[in-house]
């Protein structure tokens, strides 16, 4: 059995998350009651008619059983069930404009006197074990349906449990850290190709762009150093029964030295570590190193890239 726990902010698409996986064949079911997922696993694994089990669990459930999760998901892992936990968050503001645009009520005002801004904070507060417990952190602010169903399914669907799925990913600084980040690397300090205004335009996957920053000998170091030190510590996360890990590199508007610097990391990992995931944030795209590009993914960099300063 594939057993797969979605849980998250009200409002972060777990819904949609559910959904992606029931359209891969999973047998999925909305809002359990946490204390039952050890009696639906038993009963699922007695029929043996499924073998992909999909469940949300979230603060819709009585605060008591939420409480006792983390001991029944070590009670499933002494039984070798093999699961994930996927955590699904979004930017408080953005809950806010999304919860105020569709007019729905939060589930935790629902009985309650709580304002709506009160409530997600609340929410917070109250998943913050399963949080802690997550196989992988998904931030879905920027991601629209289309991108959160393509990363369920690259990401968890087609998630080898014996190897480490490695992603890299690039940001600019002014729009915020992802949140899912597992490790963050400012490369800030490097040259910027912005200075030039032949150069503004163009990204760090474009031949430009590369010839300039591959000219300080600075930049190379920082390249050699950072992936020295991942290859040195990636493994002992790998035997710490990390199935996911989110490597962030940032610049300061993440469209040309921490694009580049992430494109040169996948090359020079992929050969160790197999498929490496990329994501250039402020670009829109998202694919493997084996993949060609496909059409961005999410909008692309605002009008204000081009008052990007060091």
């Amino acid at each position: 059995m594939q057993l797969v726990i979605i849980s998250g902010r009200s409002g972060s698409g777990k819904s949609i998350a559910l959904q992606a996986l029931e359209d891969l064949g999973y047998y999925a079911i909305d809002n359990l009651p946490a204390m039952l997922l050890g009696s639906l696993v038993d009963q699922i694994r007695d029929q043996g008619e499924r073998s992909h089990l999909a469940v949300s669990i979230d603060a819709r459930n009585l605060p008591g059983a939420l409480e006792r999760l983390p001991s029944l998901l070590e009670e499933l892992r002494q039984r070798k069930i093999d699961f994930q936990v996927i955590y699904l968050t979004t930017d408080a503001r953005i809950l806010l404009e999304r919860y105020s645009a569709t007019r729905r009520r939060h589930p935790l005002t629902r009985n309650s006197e709580m304002t709506l801004e009160e409530a997600i904070n609340k929410e917070e507060e109250t998943l913050l074990d399963i949080r802690d417990l997550a196989d992988l952190l998904i931030d879905t602010s920027r991601l629209s349906v289309h991108d959160l169903r393509r990363r369920i399914t690259d990401q968890v669907a087609h998630q080898h449990r014996d190897k480490l799925t490695l992603t890299l990913e690039s940001f600019g600084y002014k729009r915020g850290v992802p949140l899912d980040a597992d490790l963050v690397f400012d490369v800030r300090c490097l040259p910027n190709p912005y200075w030039d205004p032949t150069l503004r335009q163009f990204t760090g996957r474009d031949a430009n762009i590369v010839a300039f920053l591959s000219g300080y000998p600075i930049v190379d170091a920082m390249s050699n150093d950072i992936q020295a030190w991942l290859e040195r510590w990636l493994p002992a996360y790998q035997d710490s029964q990390r199935s996911y890990m989110t490597i962030a590199i940032g610049c300061t508007g993440g469209q040309h030295r921490s694009v580049y610097m992430v494109e040169k990391l996948a090359e020079r990992l992929a050969p160790s570590m197999g498929e490496v995931q990329l994501r250039h944030r402020e670009l829109g795209l998202q694919y493997t190193l084996s993949e060609q590009p496909a059409t961005p993914l999410v909008s692309k960099p605002h009008t204000d890239e081009q008052q990007e300063t060091s």
